[in-house]
C-alpha cells in the first residue's frame, strides 16, 4: 500500500475549491512557492489545516480574496535590475520610435513600481506622449495601490540609485513629491497609463502591442501553466514586437522559442519573428 500525503490531497482540493468556487486557476502554480505561502496563511489567520481552511474559503469569499493576494507575487521596486532597464532604453526604445503610436503591456504589475519605470523612460525617450502603457494583475488591491503611486519614502534612496544605474538623465526627485513620509509619483507619469484586471492563468488575449513586460511571474508557474502564458504573450504582440522577462526566466525549450530571436540573453528580451 503506497503512502499517502494527505496534506498535498487537501492542496489539491482547495485548488479546485477555489476554481470551482470563483473561477480563479491556481492549480498549476509552482507547488513549493503555493504550499508555502497557504502555511503562512494559515498561520496568520490561525486555521489548523488546509483541510480545515476548504470550507471557510468557499463560504467566506473576503477570505478566499485575501488568500488569493498572498499567491500574487509583490517583489518589486523601481528600475529594479538597472542594467535591464538600461538594454530596454538601448536595445528596445531606437525600435519603439518608429511606431506612431506603441502599446506596452506590463502583465502582472503588482503596485506599479515597474510600470512608472518605464513611463520614466518613455518620457526621457520623448516617447512617452504617444505612448499607451497597460499595467494588469489579477490582484484588485496590487492594482489600486499601483493607481495610487504612493510608495515609501526609506525606499527612494535605492530607487534613486537603480534609476541612475539604469542611464538616468534627469534628477530622479523630478518624478515624486514627498508628502508626509511618502513619495507620491507625479501625475505627468499616469497620464498615458490604464489599469485593468487580467489574470495570465485564464484570461485570453489582452491587446495588440509592440513591448510586453513579464519578469519574475513565470518562475511561479509551472510548465504547463509558462507555455500558456507565453502563447498568449507571443499572439498579443505584433511582429517585431519585444517580450522582456524576468532574470531566472527564458525562452528556451519552451513551446514558442521557435517564434523569437534574442534580443539580449543576459536581460531576457525577445523579438517575435515577423510572418
Amino acid at each position: 500500500m503506497h503512502k499517502v500525503d494527505v496534506e498535498e490531497i487537501a492542496i489539491d482540493l482547495l485548488l479546485e475549491a477555489m476554481y470551482r468556487r470563483y473561477g480563479y486557476d491556481f492549480r498549476n502554480y509552482a507547488r513549493a512557492s503555493l504550499q508555502r505561502r497557504i502555511h503562512n496563511f494559515q498561520e496568520t489567520h490561525k486555521i489548523g489545516s488546509v483541510a480545515d481552511l476548504i470550507p471557510r474559503v468557499l463560504g467566506d469569499e473576503t477570505l478566499f480574496l485575501a488568500l488569493a493576494g498572498q499567491f500574487s507575487i509583490m517583489v518589486t521596486e523601481m528600475f529594479r535590475d538597472p542594467d535591464f532597464f538600461l538594454a530596454v532604453r538601448q536595445k528596445v526604445l531606437p525600435t519603439l520610435k518608429t511606431f506612431a503610436a506603441p502599446r506596452i503591456w506590463h502583465a502582472g504589475c503588482a503596485t506599479g513600481e515597474e510600470v512608472y519605470s518605464m513611463a520614466v523612460l518613455l518620457l526621457e525617450e520623448s516617447l512617452y506622449g504617444r505612448a499607451t502603457i497597460f499595467a494588469t494583475d489579477f490582484n484588485d488591491e496590487a492594482l489600486v495601490a499601483a493607481k495610487d503611486g504612493i510608495y515609501a519614502l526609506d525606499d527612494i534612496r535605492q530607487y534613486t540609485r537603480n534609476y541612475q544605474l539604469a542611464g538616468g538623465k534627469l534628477s530622479f526627485s523630478d518624478y515624486y513629491h514627498a508628502d508626509y513620509g511618502r513619495a507620491v509619483i507625479n501625475g505627468m507619469l499616469k497620464k498615458n497609463i490604464t489599469f485593468a484586471n487580467h489574470n495570465l492563468v485564464s484570461d485570453n488575449v489582452f491587446s495588440e502591442v509592440q513591448v510586453i513586460f513579464c519578469r519574475n511571474v513565470l518562475i511561479y508557474f509551472n510548465q504547463e501553466l509558462q507555455n500558456r502564458a507565453l502563447r498568449l504573450f507571443r499572439d498579443s504582440l505584433v511582429g517585431g514586437g519585444f517580450l522582456c522577462l524576468g532574470n531566472n526566466e527564458s525562452l528556451l525549450f519552451s513551446a514558442v522559442e521557435k517564434d523569437f530571436v534574442v534580443v539580449d540573453e543576459r536581460q531576457k528580451i525577445y523579438k517575435k519573428k515577423r510572418v
